[in-house]
């Protein structure tokens, strides 16, 4: 008899229905500035923006780029796509970013694509890439 494995996908980049960036699924391994900011176990503000989108995701793009085991794979206007692999076990997590250039705001979104929790990972990505942010 085959074992059994089970896992669970947080959602693929971009929000079915068109929004901006891909809405988290219900498990504890996703955080978005477009979480409704009640949701404190998905919610994390986003970064401000203020200029073109083009200059906001080329100095995103060069921030996690330094970071190990990230590529980033698309942007695409004022949207960009990323990818961080674990150090141990190798899973992928997809990280998005949109440049709002209406509210002059930099939207955040990183998620694990398999299982249910990410031990925080997502969310300390997140909080490391707005600390640097916040450095001139």
């Amino acid at each position: 008899m085959l074992p059994l494995l089970l896992l669970a996908c947080a959602g693929s980049p971009r929000h079915p229905l068109g929004l901006p960036l891909a809405a988290c699924p219900p498990t504890p391994n996703c955080v978005s500035s477009l979480a409704d900011p009640s949701d404190a176990e998905h919610y994390i503000p986003p970064l401000p923006a203020p200029g073109p989108a083009a200059q906001s995701l080329e100095r995103a793009a060069a921030l996690l780029a330094a970071r190990p085991r990230t590529t980033v794979l698309t942007v695409d206007g004022a949207w960009l796509h990323a990818t961080e692999r674990s150090r141990l076990w190798g899973y992928v997590d997809d990280i998005e970013l949109w440049a709002d250039v209406d509210s002059g705001l930099l939207h955040l979104r990183s998620a694990a694509r398999v299982g249910r929790t990410d031990m925080g990972v997502n969310r300390r990505r997140m909080e490391e890439l707005s600390a640097l942010w916040a450095q001139p």
